[in-house]
Parts: structure tokens; C-alpha cells; sequence
């Protein structure tokens, strides 16, 4: 067992909150009961996973996409209300890292994401919001396109969008969680031949033809799945915690 107030420290310093412009506040977003016993982990906090939550008993809820966005309505009516009441009435906290998790080296979004497809990182974009955050670097072992693209459906259990641009043979690779698709031209102005992202947009589909690199469009859900599993076990083998990782199916 151990203080919230503790583990909510630790969690802002140890992915260096402070670093981050964030469309969304990090850290509590929700205060619950003050000592922490048992953990539940989610990419996002949508009511299933608030429900599910209610009935393992958890005392706090780690998440990847909380609530409060930037340009969303701050009045707590109709599904907003619901979330933030079931929280309350469970007296269970939220704690919510975006970008924070994206970047982190070991534990992150994309770390985690590397680790699951036999990627080395190499070096990060530094292009607008993803400075920092997307990463490059390359394949333990070459891999033909399809042979790629099976991998990624393996470990994401989600078979990726290919749309084709690059070379037969896929080594070098960019990667960015979520909806970071805008990274496809720096990929491609670095010569690598294949960028992985969760989302897809109309634009993506002409760039990856016309500078002959690959891009797969893995999920958005999907890609930042493993970030907040790895938090959860870090924090429970720190605190000797019980941290339950509940995943809420999303084909997005």
C-alpha cells in the first residue's frame, strides 16, 4: 500500500511532466481514496473500463487518454457527467499521461512499440508536436513487406493499413503512436523506407506514394496499447502493488 499523493510524485517526475505543452492536464485529473492498493491500466478512460474498474475494486485508474481536452466543453453534463460521477461515487482516482507516455524511453508508447516489432531506436523526429516523440531506427532483421506487415498484425493484434511507396525490403523504419500520421515526411526526408503510425488520413495515401516510402496504419488503440501496461507493472513491482491491465477492445 501506498499514498496517492506518492505515487502521483513519482509518476509526474519520473515522466517529466513538466517537459510537455499537452492538449490535456497530466497526472490526477480525478482525486479517489488516498492510498493505493490495486491498480487498473487502460488506454483510454471510457466508461467500460470505468465499470470494470468499479468491479475489480480498484483504487486508482491508469490511463493514456483521460479527460479535460483542450477545446472540449468543461461542463461536467450528460457522458462527461457520467464518467466523472462514477468515479466519484467509487471514490477511485484517474491518472491520466499523454504525451508524457508517448515519449518515454523504456516504458513509453512508442518504447513499447519498438520492443514488439524487433525495432532499434536510432534517433527521434524533431518536426512540430512529434519533437521528441517520433522515433527512427531499424529492424533486427531485414523483412520483405508482407513479412512486415505480418508482424505488426501478430503483435498489435490488428492487421495494419498498407498503403505501398517504399522498396521490396523494409529495414529502416519510423514510428510514431496515435494519430501522428503528419510524421511520413520527415520519415521520408530521412530515406527511410517505412513509417508506422495508428492512424490514417486522406493526404497520408498520396504522400507515401509520391516519396516512395511505405506507411502502415497500425490503430490508434492498438499502438498505444503495451505504453500503459509497461507503466502499470513498473509501478506495481516499485510499490508492490496489484496492477490489473484491462483491455477495452477499439478497432480505431
Amino acid at each position: 500500500m501506498v499514498t496517492l499523493n506518492e505515487v502521483v510524485a513519482y509518476l509526474d517526475s519520473h515522466l517529466e511532466v513538466a517537459r510537455f505543452s499537452d492538449y490535456c492536464p497530466n497526472g490526477l485529473q480525478i482525486e479517489g481514496r488516498g492510498e493505493i492498493r490495486r491498480i487498473v491500466s487502460g488506454v483510454t478512460a471510457c466508461y467500460a473500463l470505468l465499470e470494470r474498474a468499479r468491479e475489480l475494486k480498484a483504487d486508482a485508474i491508469l490511463v493514456h487518454h483521460g479527460y479535460f481536452w483542450r477545446g472540449a466543453s468543461p461542463c461536467l453534463t450528460g457522458l462527461h457527467r457520467q464518467r466523472v460521477a462514477t468515479l466519484l461515487a467509487a471514490d477511485i482516482s484517474l491518472l491520466a499521461y499523454h504525451l508524457p507516455l508517448d515519449a518515454h524511453p523504456l516504458l513509453g508508447n512508442n518504447a513499447q512499440l519498438a520492443a514488439h516489432l524487433g525495432l532499434t531506436t536510432t534517433g527521434r523526429f524533431e518536426q512540430g508536436s512529434l519533437a521528441g516523440i517520433a522515433c527512427h531506427g531499424t529492424l533486427d532483421t531485414p523483412l520483405d513487406v508482407t513479412a512486415f506487415a505480418d508482424r505488426i498484425a501478430a503483435n498489435l493484434g490488428r492487421v495494419p493499413l498498407h498503403i505501398a511507396g517504399g522498396p521490396a525490403t523494409i529495414s529502416r523504419v519510423g514510428w510514431c503512436s496515435g494519430a501522428a500520421q503528419e510524421g511520413i515526411e520527415t520519415a521520408a526526408a530521412l530515406g527511410l523506407d517505412a513509417y508506422v503510425s495508428g492512424e490514417i488520413s486522406e493526404p497520408t495515401v498520396h504522400l507515401a506514394r509520391e516519396a516512395g516510402i511505405h506507411y502502415f496504419a497500425a490503430g490508434h488503440h492498438a499502438t498505444e496499447r503495451y505504453g500503459v501496461q509497461a507503466l502499470g507493472e513498473h509501478l506495481a513491482e516499485r510499490y508492490e502493488l496489484e496492477h490489473i491491465s484491462v483491455d477495452i477492445d477499439n478497432p480505431v
